[in-house]
């Protein structure tokens, strides 16, 4: 609001300072000598206040009490205070007033001090002087002048009201009535009393002074009287004269009369011409904006604007994110779509749009995933709010598939347990069917059983034949052979369906017969197996194997042979144990010449298998059978050379020393033997080579020799050996028996108490350990696998080391497991004890942060053959993370990428979320969406990583400059997630940027540390 009668503000000032003057000297009447008060007046006249002062000061102290002098001096210090500022002027003026209460200069003191105050812009100050004005002894035309001049204060404090009585008796006055007349119809403008304003600025509209100012008043009135057609023909004109800062309200009043009367093509150029207020648009600017872009077809652009719509919640907003729903539809986001219609079902202000936004979003949670809630709990939720909807038995229908599209069998069972329709109840054994499969995958073997045994309950055959397929597996997998193999076994002759699940029957029959060791029944089925044709190779290969293993059990080692030569002949992965098992069977057929030559080639053209020591073994104790003792010697000597840690080392040297014996050279028979005793003491072979070592001391008649080296055997009790074999014979023939493990245990335990060093003590811990272990008590177990492995390299060695390393990583004791996993790697027989050893040192390493050594571990897993899916998987996983760890990003995206391919479940999860990290991390937002999406859609049940993508898609979206689709992203993580504080967090720092950066451009964002609760008009007005 521009000043315009206060242009003559200096000249109002010096006159008021020149009344003060004559006035004042008018008042000297006693005194014969004024020149210090005419001196102090001259100095007050040439604006030396300060000066002034202090010789008014004087003078009033020196002045008589009660003289006009001193009141006179009074009056001008107070004057000077007010002047120069000075805090204790208001008190030196109401001090003059009160010791001069019959003054004739107190009212014109208080009107002096008020004009002063208002001279320079301080209303407020200036109206607490003017109310203390006697205005009744005031002329006419200082009445008018107090009047106006309150009235333009109060207008200045917003005291709107007080203002409006002031100017009113004052618009027909020849001095102030074009002043009062202005201000008077600006406030009632201000008050929207738009006929009052209206008619009171037209009377002055041809005033120059005003003029352009009352053309906006004008317009804007008739904006808001509704007078479109007026505004934008008035607008048009005004705007072509107008300066820039009224050509954009202007502008404004045109676009918006424009899109008032539907014309939305037209208000579009003068919609983007507003500035907004200090540069800002607020919601509302946005909203008419994009509402204009979308009439148009302009979906882009209605976007663009819609989605710059955030902090506020009332009709515009949800008009706008119904809208900006449907934008999204256009486009086929759905996933965009989701969260406006969701917004919009949020709100209270319109009913129709509420519920319509409802149903789009629960529509859109099953086709496109909902991250906040079960697609199945939203659709539900949308029945009980809306129970009379048109869509109800539409979105009925979706509750169901909801659940089974989001794998949520438990979920869905629960459902149908509740709504137990008789169509419903047709559903649940084929659901149950699914969840066991799920709890199966999850190795939750106990808990998927009753579920196949219900999903039996089908009248559907293919869901029969299936839930007694998974039936079996189950039992199998539990160790429960013998019922597993009945269910096969019927399976077999009831099956009526024809599935890829179903090629695998006779595969489990074979080994559920391998198992009971009904050998004959298994080479059947394995034999029935690999006649199949499409076989996986990998599939047909281990059953060969096994079939191979099958004949040899039975003694039909020419069958056998056959079976594993097939393994051979396709170049398998297990080649090198068909070749050692066929070199085996011709062992058992003493065809030693063919048994030697298999054997060799196992030697010689496996080098890095496993078998290697096992072959030299069999192969010096085949030229042992052929009395070839010299290259027995050979191959015994290769095998302790080169395979110190094999299992087989102990044997090899009472073997050879056994060949020496034979062959009379005692004293290197008794090197051997000896070294067996000091090497694996307490072993069975330490035992045997001792007994021999004392045949070799009476053949030479040494016996004195013996004694004194078998003292120092502690494994050796020459005196207890009787009691010892016999205390141990009974505990040991209960072990065998396996008929009651607590008497078992108490006969082990009577032994190894009695015969702490006896001479079964390896076998006595070992049964110990291993019938705990199989009661259960892993703790009570832990100390005998122990002194077993105390006791070195051993037979019982490698099964316990597995034991013992398995009991401290279910305790994640990881510290006690690693060592045990580093000997088990070295020490191990088996491939499997050598895969479990390296996995889970993989992931020990992981848990303890050695992250180098867990790569080196996963990559090394990597090179194995034959690895099973979960385990591949667990190394790659391994190794994406132990990447990320080490900020190797682009190995880690490698690992990630391959886990996506084949993983699932959690594990797939994860494996988004890092696909989605990356692309964004790139810049590659709307891509890195779409994983999201996926995500989403198909795994939200794992919660953690679809909020963890959600932090991901937030940022997405603000990088695609969608910002209503990162704020509602970030607020409804901090709505919906907070038990995941560290993604609630995250989601508070990045939706703190986001309000700041907006604030700056939108009015109606408040940055979060300064959001206040505001009421305020969104259309600001101008004065």
């Amino acid at each position: 609001m521009r000043l315009v009668c206060f242009k003559r503000r200096l000249f109002t000032y010096l006159l008021f300072i020149f009344s003060i003057v004559g006035y004042s000297q008018q008042t000297i009447v006693d005194y014969s000598d004024l020149t210090p008060y005419n001196n102090a007046i001259q100095l007050f006249n040439n604006k030396s206040y300060k000066a002034a002062q202090k010789s008014f000061a004087s003078i009033k102290e020196i002045a008589l009490t009660n003289s006009k002098l001193k009141s006179d001096a009074a009056y001008y210090d107070a004057m000077c205070a007010v002047i120069l500022h000075q805090p204790e002027a208001d008190k030196k003026i109401l001090a003059f007033i009160e010791e001069n209460p019959n003054s004739n200069k107190k009212n014109k003191a208080i009107v002096n001090v008020a004009k002063y105050y208002f001279a320079n812009n301080k209303a407020a100050y200036a109206l607490k002087w003017f109310k203390k004005v006697n205005i009744d002894i005031l002329s006419k035309e200082d009445r008018k002048e107090i009047n106006f001049k309150m009235g333009y204060a109060y207008l200045i404090t917003e005291n709107l009201i007080l203002a409006k009585k002031q100017f009113l008796p004052l618009i027909n006055d020849s001095r102030y009535g074009n002043d009062s007349r202005y201000y008077y119809g600006y406030i009632a403008y201000k008050l929207e009393d738009y006929g009052i304003a209206e008619s009171t600025l037209k009377e002055i509209e041809d005033n120059d002074t005003y003029r352009l100012e009352i053309s906006y008043y004008l317009l804007d009135i008739s904006f808001q009287s509704g007078k479109f057609e007026r505004c934008i023909t008035v607008g048009e004109e005004l705007i072509k004269t107008a300066k820039r800062k009224e050509r954009s309200e202007i502008s404004k009043i045109i676009g918006e009369s424009f899109f008032n009367l539907k014309r939305y093509s037209e208000a579009i150029p003068y919609l983007k011409e507003y500035n907004g207020k200090k540069g800002k648009w607020n919601n509302l600017d946005f909203y008419q904006l994009g509402f204009a872009y979308y009439k148009q077809n302009d979906i882009e652009n209605a976007i663009n604007n819609f989605n710059k719509i955030i902090d506020e919640k009332n009709n515009v907003a949800q008009n706008a994110y119904y809208n900006l729903g449907e934008c999204y539809l256009k486009l086929d986001q759905k996933t965009e779509a989701l969260s406006a219609f969701k917004t919009a079902s949020e709100m209270e202000f319109n009913s129709k749009i509420k519920e319509d936004a409802a149903l789009n979003y629960a529509k859109l949670s099953y086709e496109a995933g909902n991250p906040f809630k079960s697609v199945a709990e939203v659709l539900q939720d949308y029945l009980k709010t809306y129970p009379k909807s048109k869509a109800y038995e539409e979105i009925n229908d979706l509750v169901i598939s909801s659940f089974l599209h989001q794998q949520d069998y438990n979920g869905a069972l629960i459902f149908l347990a509740k709504k137990r329709s008789k169509k419903n109840i047709a559903l649940i054994p084929e659901i149950s069917l699914y969840r066991g499969i799920e709890l199966f995958n999850e190795n939750k073997l106990n808990e998927s059983l009753p579920f196949f045994i219900e999903g039996k309950k089908t009248t559907e055959t293919s869901v029969l034949d299936r839930a007694k397929y998974w039936e079996a597996e189950t039992l199998y997998r539990l160790g429960r052979h013998k019922e597993a193999l009945s269910k096969f076994t019927n399976l077999k002759k009831e099956l009526k369906t024809e599935i890829d699940e179903f090629d695998l029957i006779d595969y489990n029959l074979a080994y559920s017969n391998f198992k009971l060791k009904d050998y004959k029944n298994a080479a059947i089925s394995f034999e029935n197996y690999t006649k199949k044709e499409g076989l996986d190779s990998e599939l047909k290969e281990d059953a060969l194997i096994r079939l191979g293993d099958s004949y040899f059990a039975i003694r039909n080692y020419n069958q056998a042979i056959e079976s594993y030569q097939k393994v051979l002949q396709n170049f398998g992965s297990s080649s090198d144990y068909a070749q050692y098992q066929i070199g085996m069977g011709y062992g058992f057929l003493e065809d030693n010449k063919s048994k030697i030559k298999a054997l060799s080639i196992v030697i010689n053209e496996y080098e890095t298998s496993i078998l290697i020591d096992d072959a030299l073994f069999q192969l010096a104790n085949t030229y042992t059978i052929t009395k070839n003792n010299k290259k027995a010697h050979l191959a015994f000597n290769q095998l302790i050379e080169k395979y110190p840690s094999s299992v087989f080392i102990p044997k090899a040297l009472v073997r050879q020393g056994l060949l020496y014996y034979n062959d009379n050279q005692n004293q290197k028979a008794l090197e051997k033997f000896k070294r067996t005793t000091r090497e694996f003491p307490n072993s069975p072979d330490a035992f045997e080579a001792a007994a021999n070592a004392k045949n070799i001391y009476i053949d030479d008649d040494n016996l004195d020799a013996y004694i004194s080296w078998v003292k120092t055997l502690k494994f050796i009790n020459v005196t207890n050996s009787d009691l010892d074999n016999t205390t141990f014979a009974v505990a040991e023939k209960k072990y065998f028996e396996a008929k009651k493990y607590v008497n078992i245990v108490k006969s082990l335990t009577k032994y190894v108490q009695s015969f702490p060093d006896g001479i079964h003590k390896l076998k006595a811990n070992y049964y110990l350990a291993d019938i705990l272990h199989k009661m259960k008590k892993f703790d009570k177990a832990i100390p005998y696998y122990q002194i077993v492995l105390k006791e070195g390299r051993n037979e019982f060695s490698e099964d316990s080391l597995s034991k013992l390393s398995q009991i401290f990583l279910e305790k994640d004791e990881f510290n006690n497991a690693l060592p045990l996993l580093k000997r088990l790697e070295q020490e191990a027989y088996t491939t499997a004890n050598i895969l479990f050893s390296q996995s889970n040192l993989m992931k020990g390493y992981y848990e303890t942060e050695s992250f180098d050594l867990a790569l080196e571990y996963g990559k090394k897993i990597l090179l194995k053959d034959k690895l099973d899916p979960k385990l591949e998987n667990d190394a790659k996983i391994i190794i994406a993370r132990t990447s990320l760890k080490n900020d190797d990003f682009y190995t880690a995206e490698e690992y990630y990428t391959e886990l996506e391919i084949n993983a699932s479940g959690v594990l797939k999860a994860e494996a988004l979320y890092y696909n989605a990290f990356f692309k964004n991390q790139q810049k590659e937002y709307a891509e890195a969406n779409k994983v999201v999406q996926d995500l989403i859609a198909n795994y939200s049940s794992y919660k953690y990583w679809a909020v963890k993508s959600y932090i991901i898609m937030g940022k997405n979206y603000y990088g695609l400059k969608d910002v209503y689709q990162a704020n509602f992203v970030f607020e409804n993580i901090i709505k919906n997630f907070k038990q995941f504080k560290d993604l609630v967090e995250e989601a508070q720092i990045e939706l703190k940027k986001i309000k700041e950066n907006e604030a700056k451009t939108n009015n109606s964002v408040i940055p979060i540390e300064e959001k206040i609760t505001d009421n305020k008009d969104s259309k600001k007005k101008k004065i």
